[in-house]
């Protein structure tokens, strides 16, 4: 979406910085995606920003460098400011962390009413922008396209409230719903550009699950083949600690971190091991098996945003089960494998009726190669 020249409602301005701010998914994490737009009485364009990346200025001093970069005179930059409202898709930050206070730069700039999407949940703001905002006699709208901007910042919201990461699962199947033969083979199901989008996907995750199982089958590398914005932890559910030394995973885990999730039932040796050869080892316990909501929980305590799980089976049917996934990714082959003993990608327990089955949403249909690939959300 270009910038336009003059926008014709409020909802359109919103639009616009939510077009923005979706920009900078897969490069602020933790930090939400924001975007930032300034116009005129009349609704003209004067300036707009979006939070480019973590630790770089918020989108709201994105907008006001633009504003002085069109408009180079102070004093008729003030003018035109104080007849200029800012909508920003989350509620101006409070408080200095890599940046200073966002709230401070818009009462210094002299902006007279900003118009918000959604307060911000987070601790240190959570309502205060708005208050310094208010207490500085600048006008607040709240509550603009709001739930078009929680969509945006979903997984944000959700380690926010939750403390919780977005937890996407995707897996790649068979026309007649299997992800590997009946003797295990599952390489290649999918085409290769169906593949490509997989790793386009891993590299905006903050962690890529996978179950021992899986790791064990099919010693993958779990790194990102095309450059994203982020470099994935390869995360393994591991109650044993029984992942091989001479693995894919451990002997790359130097150029990209590995860590292993293990049961207080682990052999000490063997998670000394893996710690040797430079694995991060997390026991979750207490528990002869790895519960995955605690790990979960623990991502989140590191400030996880988005993590994908690929697999296996068992291990996506406990997060179904447990009505962990907010997000699903499948791509179907058009191929039968055919077979009883064949692995379906879904195991667990599952739903004991069709009224109580997890329903897709907003889902999107799309043909990579000769593949379908199928998306939606969960929540």
């Amino acid at each position: 979406m270009s910038a336009p020249a003059k926008f014709d409602s409020p909802n359109a301005v919103m639009s616009y910085a939510i077009e923005l701010a979706s920009r900078g998914l897969g490069r602020v994490e933790p930090n939400p995606a924001v975007g930032a737009v300034i116009v005129d009485d009349h609704l003209n364009l004067l300036a707009h920003g979006y939070h480019e990346k973590f630790g770089g200025a918020h989108a709201e001093a994105n907008a006001i460098a633009n504003l002085v970069d069109q408009v180079a005179d102070a004093n008729s930059r003030r003018d035109l400011v104080a007849r200029a409202t800012l909508y920003v898709t989350l509620e101006p930050c409070c408080h200095h962390g890599k940046t200073p206070p966002c709230a401070d730069a818009l009462i210094d700039a002299g902006i007279r009413r900003v118009v918000v999407g959604i307060r911000d949940p987070s601790p240190h703001v959570d309502g205060g922008g708005i208050q310094r905002l208010n207490d500085a006699g600048i006008d607040v709208t709240l509550g603009v396209r709001e739930e078009h901007v929680r969509r945006l910042n979903a997984p944000f919201l959700k380690l926010m409230l939750k403390g919780l990461p977005w937890v996407h699962c995707k897996w790649a199947m068979t026309l007649d719903g299997k992800i590997a033969t009946r003797t295990g083979v599952s390489k290649w199901i999918s085409g290769e550009p169906s593949r490509q989008r997989v790793h386009m996907l891993r590299g905006r995750m903050d962690a890529i699950i996978v179950g021992a199982g899986t790791a064990r089958a099919d010693d993958p590398f779990l790194t990102v083949r095309i450059p994203g914005p982020r470099t994935p932890v390869r995360v393994i559910l591991d109650s044993l600690a029984s992942l091989p030394l001479d693995s894919q995973l451990v002997r790359t885990a130097a150029a990209a971190p590995v860590l292993v999730a293990v049961s207080e039932s682990a052999p000490s040796n063997q998670i000394e091991q893996l710690r040797s050869a430079g694995v991060e080892v997390f026991v979750v316990g207490p528990s002869s098996t790895v519960n995955l909501r605690q790990l979960l929980t623990e991502l989140g305590r590191r400030s996880m945003t988005n993590v994908l799980i690929e697999g296996g089976g068992q291990l996506l049917g406990s997060a179904f089960d447990d009505n962990l996934v907010d997000e699903a990714h499948v791509f179907v082959a058009p191929k039968f494998a055919g077979g009883a003993d064949a692995v379906t990608p879904v195991a667990g327990i599952g739903r004991e009726f069709i009224p109580e089955v997890s329903q897709l949403r907003s889902q999107t249909v799309e043909q990579v190669g000769d593949d379908v690939y199928i998306h939606g959300r969960l929540r």
